[in-house]
C-alpha cells in the first residue's frame, strides 16, 4: 500500500486530505476516469502514499469537484471524519497571475483576522504544488476553493481563535503525518530526534524547543533556523533535561504566551487534560508586581490568559509590562532547576513568547540572546 513511506499505521494531516482531494479535482479538468485512490508525494518524510478520495467529478460549468475525508489516525483529533471539498477550475496564464496555483477559503476555512488571507502553512502549500504542478498544463493556471462544512463549528473547540485565525479550521501542518502532542510516542520520536542530533558530527550545541504547530511555522519569521526546532508537544520537562544531557549548550524555548506560561508555575507537562493552573500562576505573579486584590481576582476570572493581559494593559500599562517580565524570567528559572534537579546537569534556557496576533510578546533575559535587538 505504500512506497516509500513504511509508516502505514500514522494518520495524515489536514493539508494532506486538501491535496488528494485537489488532485482528484484536478484529473477530472483533465477529462481522466474518477479514481479511489490517489498517490501523492509527501514531502516530509519523503516517500509517496496512496491514500483514499471519496468522490470527483465534472460539473457543468467547466469545473470540477472532489471530496476527501481525513483519516488523522489513532487517538484525539477533531477531524476525524470531516469532509473536504475541493473546487477546481482552470485561471489566468501563470505568467499573468506571477503563480500558476491560486487558493481561496471556502467555508469553513479559516482567514486571517490582519488581512482575510487564508490561514496555510509552508508545507501545506509546498504540498499542493508539488502534486499539482506536474499535472498542470504549461499554458494554463489553475483556481482551487477548499470547503470544510464542518469547518466553523469545529474551529470553535480549537485555540485557533487566540492565534487570529477566524471562520474555520486553518490548512496547517509541517509534515504529512499527524503527531499527537500529549502521547508518549511523540516524546519518544522527539527524544530520538534529540539523540540523533547530538550524536551526529559537531553534535547538538544549539537547540529550540517549539511548543506546537503555530510555534513551529512562525519560528523561521523571527529569525530562528529551521535546523536548530524540535517540536516538543507537551511534553517539555523530559526534553529539557534530556537537551542538558546531551551537551546542548545553548537552549530556546519558543511558545504562545498562555501555554508556557504553566512553566513559570513548575508545570512541565503542559496538556490541559493533566494539568491546567494558568489563572493560578499568573495572578500569583501579577501579586508579586503588586497588583491590588479587586483587580486580581479580574485577572483571575478572565476566561483566557490573553483577555487577562490584554485587560491589564488597558487599565495598567506599565504593570503589564513588568508582568511580562516577570513571566518570561520566572519560566527561565524554573526550567534551569528542573533541569538540575532532574539532569543534574546546569543549563539556564532563554524563554520567548508570542502572543494570539503571533506577534513577539516577550523574551527572557537569557532569551534575548536569541533576537538581536529586542530588549527582554
Amino acid at each position: 500500500m505504500t512506497d516509500g513511506d513504511p509508516d502505514g499505521s500514522s494518520g495524515h494531516t489536514l493539508p494532506v486530505w486538501v491535496t488528494v482531494a485537489a488532485v482528484a479535482a484536478l484529473r477530472q479538468l483533465r477529462g481522466e476516469p474518477f479514481q479511489r485512490e490517489e498517490t501523492l508525494e509527501l514531502l516530509r518524510p519523503a516517500g509517496r502514499r496512496r491514500l483514499p478520495v471519496e468522490q470527483a467529478a465534472r460539473l457543468g460549468n467547466g469545473e470540477a469537484l472532489a471530496i476527501s475525508r481525513c483519516d488523522p489516525g489513532p487517538g484525539l483529533d477533531l477531524t476525524r471524519g470531516l469532509a473536504v471539498w475541493v473546487r477546481a477550475g482552470w485561471g489566468p496564464r501563470p505568467s499573468d497571475t506571477g503563480g500558476p496555483i491560486r487558493l481561496q477559503a471556502g467555508a469553513g476555512v479559516g482567514r486571517q483576522t490582519q488581512d482575510g488571507a487564508i490561514c496555510i502553512s509552508a508545507y501545506a502549500r509546498e504540498l499542493l504544488e508539488a502534486n499539482l504542478l506536474p499535472l498542470l498544463p504549461p499554458d494554463r493556471g489553475l483556481e482551487l476553493e477548499v470547503t470544510l462544512p464542518d469547518g466553523q463549528d469545529l474551529a470553535q473547540r480549537t485555540s485557533l481563535a487566540a492565534f487570529g485565525v477566524v471562520d474555520g479550521l486553518a490548512l496547517i501542518g509541517t509534515g504529512a503525518r499527524v503527531q499527537a502532542s500529549a502521547s508518549p510516542d511523540r516524546l519518544g520520536q522527539a527524544l530520538d530526534e534529540l539523540r540523533q542530533r547530538a550524536a551526529a558530527p559537531g553534535g547538538c550545541r544549539e537547540l529550540v524547543l517549539v511548543v506546537g504547530e503555530n510555534g513551529l511555522d512562525l519560528a523561521p519569521q523571527f529569525g530562528l533556523a529551521p535546523d536548530l526546532l524540535l517540536k516538543t508537544g507537551n511534553w517539555i520537562g523530559p526534553l529539557l533535561a534530556a537537551a542538558a544531557e546531551a551537551r546542548v549548550e545553548r537552549l530556546l524555548l519558543w511558545g504562545y504566551h498562555g501555554k508556557l506560561l504553566k512553566l513559570a508555575g513548575g508545570i512541565f507537562h503542559t496538556h490541559h487534560h493533566l494539568a491546567d493552573g494558568r489563572a493560578e500562576v499568573l495572578t500569583a505573579l501579577a501579586a508579586l508586581e503588586g497588583l491590588p486584590p479587586g483587580a486580581l481576582a479580574t485577572l483571575f476570572a478572565s476566561p483566557t490568559v490573553d483577555a487577562a493581559l490584554r485587560g491589564l494593559a488597558a487599565t495598567d500599562p506599565a504593570l503589564e509590562q513588568r508582568l511580562r517580565r516577570r513571566i518570561v524570567t520566572t519560566i527561565e528559572a524554573r526550567s534551569a532547576a528542573y533541569i538540575e534537579r532532574c539532569s543534574g546537569q546546569r543549563l539556564t534556557p532563554g524563554v520567548a513568547l508570542f502572543d494570539r496576533s503571533r506577534q513577539l510578546w516577550a523574551v527572557g533575559p537569557n532569551g534575548a540572546a536569541w533576537f538581536p535587538g529586542v530588549a527582554p
